[in-house]
């Protein structure tokens, strides 16, 4: 996402386009799991213990693109659905559809809990929606004791219209959770976090717009820039957030009889 360099830019119109083909395209991407509606596959070396490129794809009926969009921006909402979820909130807005915001999830046990600050930007295509991310760094908000701060290098979704209340939902991640895991965890993750989490945001989508008629039901700052009362942020605050500069934690001896994943968590 950084292309190379060291500036922290507000991606456009090439970034978009370039993560639109990783969604789509499929040379490269090996498949980890494929059951009724969803599909996992990963990138590259499976030997690879750290950093991993997932990618993944559901396809949710009865619901519109425009309302998967809807509940993927709504922190609100977010609280409602997501229960890997510690914290949410937007630190400031960048234009009239990037901002910076910060996002903390419990790990399961006895992994120790991530959090990551990432520049976000969206775009809406017809009738096809992005956002994507990747970390930076605020100077208000440094890595907390209580936390690993992770890298996103890139992560982003994909709304693919499938009709006119139908779509497909593409999540691509690759992300340094700045640690050592073991093996186990890499391959839970692939095999049964990541189809769960998927299904709950197809579930979150069902259900939202009865919550939205009777939570402010016209409030989308991320449809309606003039609703944001976010503070500017300026790209010179923010600094690209390099993997190597943070804490690496070794969870590589963690054995797998101790890691709990309750249906919450996953």
């Amino acid at each position: 996402m950084s292309r190379g360099g060291e500036i922290v830019y507000i991606p456009d119109d090439s970034d978009f386009s370039s993560f639109r083909d990783q969604c789509e395209k499929s040379e490269g991407w090996h498949c980890q799991y494929n059951k009724g509606s969803v599909t996992v596959w990963s990138h590259g070396q499976q030997e690879s213990r750290t950093v991993q490129k997932i990618k993944m794809r559901i396809s949710c009926k009865d619901v519109s693109a425009e309302t998967l969009y809807d509940v993927l921006h709504d922190t609100h909402y977010r609280k409602k659905w997501d229960s890997n979820m510690i914290e949410t909130y937007d630190i400031g807005r960048l234009t009239v559809n990037a901002d910076v915001g910060y996002y903390s999830w419990k790990c399961p046990s006895p992994l120790k809990n991530r959090d990551f600050v990432t520049l976000r930007s969206w775009l809406p295509l017809g009738n096809d929606y992005m956002i994507i991310n990747y970390s930076v760094k605020h100077p208000k908000y440094p890595p907390r004791k209580d936390f690993v701060r992770a890298v996103s290098l890139q992560t982003g979704y994909l709304i693919k219209s499938n009709g006119a209340n139908s779509c497909i939902l593409y999540y691509l991640t690759q992300v340094d959770p700045r640690g050592s895991l073991p093996k186990w965890v890499v391959n839970k993750v692939s095999q049964f976090v990541a189809p769960k989490a998927m299904k709950k945001i197809y579930k979150a989508g069902l259900k939202y717009p009865e919550w939205k008629r009777k939570h402010n039901p016209t409030f989308k700052p991320w449809v309606y820039p003039e609703q944001n009362t976010l503070p500017s942020v300026s790209l010179a605050e923010l600094s690209l957030q390099h993997a190597d500069s943070l804490e690496n934690i070794d969870e590589s001896n963690l054995s797998e009889e101790r890691m709990h994943i309750s249906d919450d968590e996953a």
